[in-house]
């Protein structure tokens, strides 16, 4: 099997790829071959096993020109991740920015794959979408079925790539589904412009003992899962047939439900009161404002009964944080 990875340089890509590459196969299938695409290199994993020697492809490009799209696709890829995307908080800074990479690219991928050969190649796309294509005013818990009206322009990206991806899956160009991800936590590295940054930061930067400022009241409301969870997401959605799927299928991710305060309070289970600590108050009406237009609880029960899995609580996902980037245990 061919698989493709667009946006492999990310957090979830690097992720995803070293998965991909340690397992050497996927929906039960073994990779042949891996190509792997972003605006910035895209790292490899340094134990790829000896049948993958030779036959990982790492390309530096802009996917959403046309005919880079036509060239990645040329090969006919069994299997494609399209993770690649410019995140919400930028996104709402850069309109230009956020609607070529999230829509043009989108719409470029698509039709590359339409072109290339119509129903005699149609490969397995799995399409990472967001919770922000939804809009307020909002239920107790929001099922896939809620009506899609996004409050911003990242949102409104996703939500017209989730149209996109259910027409040309319905016209039969590709097999598609959409992924939509919780706020995934915690992330790796330094902090990124996402407008909702701050919920790994509370935790991430404390961990290892530096400040993390807080800029929205402790009784705000969110749902998160771990990147473990995240590319398990990914993975169990590669191997899930159309017929499993239905005819909707573009679908929200379980994960667990808690106000910021209950993350410090699991944060402070995990590593005591000296992290806690570090996390300063600091509100900011802007990002509390986007906060606050965001869904926070979901209805998952078609996802979780399709074999999606996230953590139980949120100590679980601080834990995760710690096994996969802090080597197992906490810095001095």
């Amino acid at each position: 099997m061919h698989v493709l990875v667009t946006g492999a340089a990310g957090m979830v890509g690097r992720k995803l790829t070293e998965r991909l590459a340690r397992e050497g196969q996927v929906a039960g299938r073994s990779i042949s071959r891996l190509t792997l695409t972003d605006v910035v290199p895209p790292s490899l994993s340094p134990a790829l096993p000896p049948e993958l020697a030779g036959r990982v492809e790492a390309r530096t490009e802009d996917f959403a020109d046309p005919a880079t799209a036509a060239a990645l696709i040329a090969p006919r890829p069994d299997l494609i991740f399209h993770l690649a995307a410019i995140i919400s908080g930028e996104a709402e800074r850069d309109f230009d920015k956020g609607y070529r990479v999230n829509l043009d690219g989108t719409r470029a991928l698509l039709e590359a794959i339409r072109h290339e050969g119509g129903r005699a190649y149609v490969p397995k796309l799995v399409f990472t979408t967001s919770s922000g294509v939804f809009g307020a005013p909002y239920p107790t818990a929001i099922p896939d079925e809620f009506h899609v009206t996004p409050l911003t322009s990242y949102g409104t990206q996703k939500a017209i790539g989730e149209l996109l991806l259910a027409d040309y899956a319905r016209r039969g160009f590709l097999d598609g589904v959409g992924i939509r991800f919780p706020s995934i936590v915690v992330r790796p590295g330094k902090p990124n412009a996402s407008a909702g940054g701050f919920f790994s930061g509370i935790i991430r930067e404390p961990l290892q003992g530096v400040e993390a400022l807080l800029p929205v009241a402790d009784d705000t409301l969110f749902t998160h899962a771990s990147p473990r969870s995240a590319v398990g997401f990914l993975i169990h959605a590669a191997g899930l047939t159309r017929e499993a799927l239905g005819p909707r299928i573009n679908l929200s991710m379980p994960g667990v439900c808690v106000t910021v305060g209950e993350q410090i309070e699991a944060l402070r289970r995990v590593a005591g009161d000296k992290a806690v600590k570090l996390i300063r108050r600091a509100p900011d009406k802007t990002v509390t404002d986007i906060v606050a237009g965001w869904p926070a609880r979901f209805d998952t029960a078609r996802a979780t009964a399709l074999g999606f899995r996230a953590e139980r609580d949120f100590d679980e996902i601080i834990r995760v944080h710690i096994e996969d980037d802090l080597g197992g245990r906490l810095p001095n």
